[in-house]
């Protein structure tokens, strides 16, 4: 189960903010983004060092992709092929909406249930996989998303609610403006409240069966302009709650390191 928040604005200067913390067992292998496949050069991404997937990234054409678990369905499977695939599949297209087309027409049976997020300056789709049908393509409109292993801001899932109406109450990111995102990287690093149900009902835990949150991002996309800004791309390589956020250089492809664990 991971986290992503998601704000679509259409109109504004900056349409999508999104941020998000990847939960993993500590112990599976990555590395933070980079343009780590030769025949994907316009690729910048984290790559999955187990699978060769990717969890989290986006290409030069402005699109990002970002895939989730559904419960339950945690790590590998026989028979399964890898979800962190359908992040680099995605990336192969120059929009969301094409990318979410083609998505959606894969066979439900070839992966385990999924949640999806594809969006690029124009449009934000959630990608739903929750079991044989077929997977579903919905937009999200404007304002603020939540999605986590259950579906975009059910509030029946303890993280949603728990973290929902702090993330709606939080300043919004001003970028290009570092300093903007304290108070996202603030909630992204949120543990549990001690009443909470569970602890991974925070942004960020750790549980002694070595699942954690293992690293987070943030990413900024910004309105078609002749000669305005690049989107954004800053990488937390550790747990968020103690490991600071730094901008990944996308002209390079520059990789954020992982810090020894």
């Amino acid at each position: 189960m991971c986290t992503v928040i998601v704000l679509r604005r259409s109109g504004h200067p900056w349409p999508l903010i999104l941020a998000g913390n990847r939960d993993e067992m500590r112990d599976r292998p990555w590395t933070g983004p980079g343009r780590h496949w030769p025949d994907r050069p316009e690729v910048v991404a984290g790559r999955d060092d187990l699978a060769g997937g990717s969890w989290l990234g986006l290409n030069d054409h402005g699109v990002v992709a970002v895939i989730l678990n559904r419960p339950g369905t945690l790590g590998p499977q026989a028979g399964k092929r890898s979800r962190g695939e359908l992040v680099l599949e995605a990336l192969d297209h120059a929009d969301a909406v094409a990318a979410a087309e083609a998505l959606a027409d894969l066979n439900p049976d070839a992966y385990r249930p999924f949640n999806m997020v594809l969006a690029d300056n124009r449009d934000t789709l959630w990608l739903r996989h929750a079991g044989p049908r077929p997977v579903e393509a919905r937009a999200l409109d404007d304002g603020l998303w939540m999605i986590s292993a259950a579906d975009a801001n059910d509030e029946t899932d303890p993280r949603i609610r728990a973290n929902l109406p702090r993330v709606r109450a939080a300043p919004v990111p001003d970028p290009p403006d570092p300093e903007s995102w304290d108070a996202w990287t603030a909630m992204q690093g949120l543990g549990a409240d001690p009443d909470a149900p569970a602890p991974n009902a925070g942004m960020c835990f750790e549980l002694d069966s070595g699942f954690a949150t293992v690293n987070a991002a943030q990413i900024a996309l910004p309105a078609p302009a002749v000669d305005g800004p690049a989107p954004i791309l800053r990488f937390a390589p550790g747990p968020p709650d103690r490991t600071p956020f730094a901008a990944v250089d996308l002209d390079l492809g520059g990789t954020v390191g992982r810090p020894g664990c």
